[in-house]
């Protein structure tokens, strides 16, 4: 076998994983790549093998070991988050570019049972340009034999925080071949036990990359093993049914069971491994046509679906009109929805509140109406996002500092401008102006009283502003180096609005300047919000087009941007993402 070089790269919390790399032995002048996601409890040393099995003498291989598994840090079968090891990938594929010079264009991956789903959820929440993407047996769904056993963990991880649960798979389940069933027995490096909060956070991911799979933009094969003893096939067969690039394969391998790429007879599958991502290659990277997502695709038809008035007597339309009636009834009481029915769901009234995370109502009825509202997944997501706006707006401008730039920072749509004024504060080295613009008188004034408050006068001003007046936003004053469009450009369908605050922003900033930009690829209450909230503009329904992470970052690089960083929240809800102007 060819012999492997191991190292470690640092993730995003400085931990710092352990890595195995193949080089290739051909020289060529264009790098290629390919990553090995291994199964839960294993580790890249039960990847090793495809190296010489794949028979691809022109590509680098790389393989982790993931949290908790091989040689990297952490409790076995455990990590902070499943999100966490998703973002990790993020990590790893960035450490291959700028330590191998490896782009993601010339990337293929190669995951396997719980490796698969990692691997489809990165893809999906990161929008990576990869030429390929090969899934065995994606445990999209475990097989846990117990009655109500997925209830009863959640209930119980509620009850006793964070445990862990030995698996009940027999080497003999997972393999035909005697010698690898063996291995596995006597590996010390495999643990048998996963934590709960690992599996339930596979199970939500699972549930929402099968679901929104057609915000998957790139080749991709599925194997699914025949005869299966741990994962189910119909959450692989939905999954794939949804994928929206018309370069992509399901193959059923009869007889196999759940170890795919290490059954006895598992040459049938490298070779159709081998095969798919031979002919990904064989033509240059295109880009998936997203850009005009607005006008056709799902998002739009969703939308469109959603805005559409129900029928008047249909039992559903009378379930909407009444969670509308019992909003009003609410917001007798709580403080909290009577900002978002007076002046929207969405405005900056609204999230401002959500940033204060506190009840104040006047009454115990309404801070008990409160504090639910404020926990509603899609408010704990807001939250999520003002600590990643705050995280990367922070590490930005300390880039821009070690380069010997004044930081510079325009907000397009501040709202109250309290998470950029609660940012600006965490800054080690104040910036050298901060300028916030809002469409709302409403929003300026109060802005302005926050300015005041926190005695930032000498530095913030806040003025009216049109986000999507593109000339407006080219002559703003001073020129910026660090933009910011938080919780904007989710709340309007239409491209043609963003490509003109987009244009504007690219000829306001400073070269070599970022942009911090939010999108919101997925959200499980869109059907609610649509049907019962309402929105800042004239108080219309509060309908939400959806855009895939692939079309957002799309937008930004017509634009002229090339995307640095992300992040996302653990419920797959809202990004934030980084572009700088090039």
């Amino acid at each position: 076998m060819q012999s492997s070089q191991k190292h470690v790269f640092t993730s995003h919390d400085d931990t710092q994983l352990a890595y195995q790399h193949w080089p290739a032995a051909t020289e060529k002048e264009t790098k290629k790549a390919i990553i090995l996601f291994h199964r839960g409890h294993e580790h890249s040393g039960r990847m090793a093998h495809l190296v010489n099995e794949l028979d691809l003498p022109e590509f680098d291989f790389f393989a982790w070991d993931a949290r908790g598994h091989g040689e990297s840090p952490g409790l076995r079968g455990d990590a902070p988050s499943f999100s966490a090891c998703v973002k990790d990938i993020q990590y790893f594929v960035q450490h291959i570019e700028s330590t191998y010079n490896i782009v993601p264009t010339n990337i293929a991956v190669i995951g396997q049972s719980v490796g698969a789903v990692l691997a489809a959820t990165w893809v999906h929440d990161y929008a990576p340009k990869i030429r390929a993407l090969c899934l065995a047996s994606p445990a999209f769904d475990i097989k846990l034999y117990v009655p109500f056993a997925k209830a009863g963990l959640t209930v119980l991880s509620k009850l006793k925080g964070n445990f862990f649960i030995t698996s009940y798979v027999k080497a003999n389940m997972l393999t035909h071949d005697a010698e690898r069933a063996k291995t596995y027995d006597t590996d010390p490096q495999i643990a048998k036990a996963i934590s709960v909060r690992m599996l339930l956070g596979l199970y939500a991911a699972s549930e929402r990359v099968v679901n929104d799979a057609q915000n998957i933009f790139v080749p991709t094969q599925v194997l699914s093993s025949g005869s299966d003893f741990v994962v189910f096939r119909k959450p692989q067969q939905q999954f794939y049914a949804k994928l929206p690039h018309p370069r992509k394969e399901f193959h059923v391998l009869d007889g196999f069971y759940h170890d795919t790429l290490g059954e006895k007879d598992r040459h049938i599958a490298v070779e159709k491994i081998r095969r798919f991502i031979l002919q990904s290659f064989a033509e240059d990277y295109q880009a998936p046509d997203v850009l005009n997502a607005d006008k056709i695709g799902t998002s739009c038809a969703t939308a469109e679906q959603l805005s559409s008035p129900l029928p008047a007597s249909s039992i559903k339309n009378l379930f909407w009109n009444l969670t509308k009636r019992n909003l009003k009834l609410g917001s007798k009481f709580s403080h909290g929805l009577k900002i978002g029915e007076d002046t929207g769901y969405d405005s900056g009234s609204t999230l401002d509140f959500v940033y204060r995370n506190q009840g104040e109502s006047k009454n115990i009825l309404g801070n008990i109406i409160d504090q639910q509202y404020l926990n509603a997944i899609g408010w704990r997501g807001i939250r999520v996002r003002k600590q990643h706006i705050e995280q990367l707006l922070a590490k930005y401008a300390k880039a821009l500092t070690k380069q010997r730039k004044d930081v510079r920072i325009l907000d397009i749509a501040a709202g109250h401008g309290r998470y950029i004024l609660d940012a600006v504060n965490e800054l080690p080295t104040p910036p050298k102006s901060v300028l916030l613009r809002d469409y709302s008188q409403l929003n300026v004034d109060s802005g302005s009283a926050l300015i005041q408050q926190r005695n930032l006068e000498n530095i913030a001003q806040f003025e009216l502003g049109d986000a999507f007046d593109t000339a407006s936003l080219a002559k703003v004053k001073p020129k910026p180096n660090l933009v910011i469009v938080s919780g904007l450009y989710e709340l309007f369908s239409d491209n043609d609005l963003l490509r003109q605050s987009l244009s504007g922003i690219h000829q306001a900033m400073l070269q070599g300047g970022f942009l911090i930009y939010t999108g919101q690829i997925w959200h499980p209450q869109q059907e609610f919000i649509a049907r019962a909230l309402t929105s800042h503009r004239q108080g219309d329904a509060w309908v939400m087009r959806l855009r895939s992470q692939a079309e957002m970052d799309a937008l930004v690089e017509q634009a002229g941007f090339k995307k640095v960083d992300q992040c996302i929240d653990e419920f797959g809800i809202f990004t934030v993402s980084v572009a700088q102007k090039i």
